[in-house]
């Protein structure tokens, strides 16, 4: 069970993955080693499941991001099993949700152009015999985006 000094430690290191614990402990408002502990802990249930870099998506050469809602021919377990299998081996899906309603998945594909994200829709999504249909939006700017979940009461 995390508490609310746990969840400081979080957020502090969702805004900063590379500060220092002496820096961590100050802000939490605790000394080093304390804060080390419950850092450690965190990590080893779990909670922390690791540390990457923010890259910025269209300097990296990937500047658009496309909605693909995906609509399987049936919602069986071999159905699901197979479709998660296979988006877990492509690079371009960012993201990759399980919904409720009309569609089954909706997938967040970055790619460096149009002609990149048909290829990718002929050669992989479309094979998969489990696919129904798509439905692709493109995002035409991006408003907010943040890896910082927001806070949660005790």
């Amino acid at each position: 069970m995390i508490d609310a000094i746990d969840r400081r430690i979080i957020r502090e290191l969702q805004a900063d993955g590379r500060i220092t614990n002496q820096a961590l402990a100050e802000r939490v408002g605790l000394s080093p080693s304390p804060c080390l502990r419950r850092l450690r802990r965190l990590e080893e249930a779990g909670v922390i499941r690791g540390y990457t870099a923010l890259i910025d998506q269209e300097a990296y050469g990937l500047p658009i991001n496309v909605f693909a809602s995906v609509k399987l021919t049936r919602q069986t377990e071999d159905a699901l099993a197979e479709f998660d299998a296979a988006v877990k081996r492509w690079d371009e899906v960012l993201d990759c949700f399980l919904m409720t309603g009309t569609r089954d998945y909706l997938l967040r594909i970055a790619v460096d152009s149009l002609e990149a994200y048909e290829r990718f829709l002929r050669t992989r999504l479309t094979r998969l015999a489990c696919v129904g249909s798509i439905e692709s939006s493109f995002a035409l700017g991006i408003v907010k985006t943040t890896p910082v979940l927001p806070l949660v009461a005790d």
